[in-house]
Formats: structure tokens, sequence, C-alpha cells
């Protein structure tokens, strides 16, 4: 006879899941992982976010967000074709890219969790824009945008910045 966890053993699972994995992991992976539904999960990470577990929704999954010692706003300005490199750029010198923010006429401040820590990151956040044809938040605003960056250090962030501003990427305010 086959036992089935408790929903606290569920949630508990999929935590420590979301902790081992450098990775999004996505609802219906997590689903299958512990013998649920996606829309199960759906409603797990909710109740865990309501018990304080600082757990992000990305467009590639779910994500247990890991505190790092510091972190910095940069503005941002390139084409869409120049994506790849500005996250690759971030990574490779040590940095952790957490969002994208844009300042729209509009509807004010818009933000979306990215969580790119790596170029695989990077390389499948590009060719998930290009396969959809979606368009990136900052083509409302002629490129302009903001990314929050962590990093263990502020001289990481000081290269990351100088780098940027190097290739042309950055803007000051």
């Amino acid at each position: 006879m086959e036992t089935t966890m408790t929903g606290v053993q569920r949630r508990k699972k999929i935590l420590e899941m979301l902790g081992q994995s450098s990775t999004p992991l996505s609802g219906g992976a997590l689903g299958r992982a512990v013998g649920v539904s996606r829309q199960v999960v759906v409603q797990d990470i909710a109740l865990l976010r309501t018990e304080g577990h600082p757990v992000l929704a990305t467009a590639r999954g779910y994500v247990l967000e890991v505190p790092h010692q510091t972190e910095r706003l940069f503005k941002m300005c390139h084409t869409t074709e120049q994506t790849r490199e500005e996250l690759n750029t971030i990574v490779d010198l040590g940095g952790h890219i957490l969002d994208v923010v844009v300042a729209h006429e509009i509807y004010g401040q818009i933000t979306c969790d990215l969580i790119i820590n790596s170029r695989q990151d990077a390389k499948s956040f590009v060719e998930q824009c290009e396969k959809s044809h979606a368009k990136g938040l900052s083509t409302l605003t002629d490129g302009v945008h903001y990314h929050t960056i962590e990093a263990e250090t502020e001289d990481v962030l000081d290269r990351i910045e100088q780098t940027l501003s190097e290739k042309g990427y950055l803007l000051s305010d």
C-alpha cells in the first residue's frame, strides 16, 4: 500500500528541493516529484509564502531567494539584440540579476522577477523570448530599464558597473 505525504511533509519536501536547486523548478516538476498536481503546488507555494519562506515565482519556475550581502540598482539602455551580452556580462563578473524594472509614463513602475544567475539562465531567458516572440519590458521605454543586481561584495558590483559603462549599457541619472 502506497503512502502519501501530508501537506506539511509535501511543503517541507518542496522547500528542500528549491533549496538544493541552482535553477528554477516548474510547478509541474515539483508536483511530479511530490505526487500532486501543479495546482496543488501553487497552493503550497502560497502557504509557504504566508509562513515567511522567500519563494519567488519566475517565468521559468520557482526559486528560493537566497540573500546575498549587497545589491545595487543599475539604470540601463541597449537594444533587444544586446540583451544576451548584457546579461552574460553581469553574471560573468559574479552578479545575480534579480529583476527588470521600467518606469512607464502611463502605468508607472512595472517590475518582473528574472533571477538570472548564470550564462545558462541568460541563454534560456533570451531563447524563451525569441521562441515566444515576446518583447522585453524595455521595449516600452525605448530600451531604458533598471536591474537590481546582487553580488557578494561591493567590489564585484563596482566591476560590473565599470564594465557595463565601458560597453555603453549604463545610463547615469
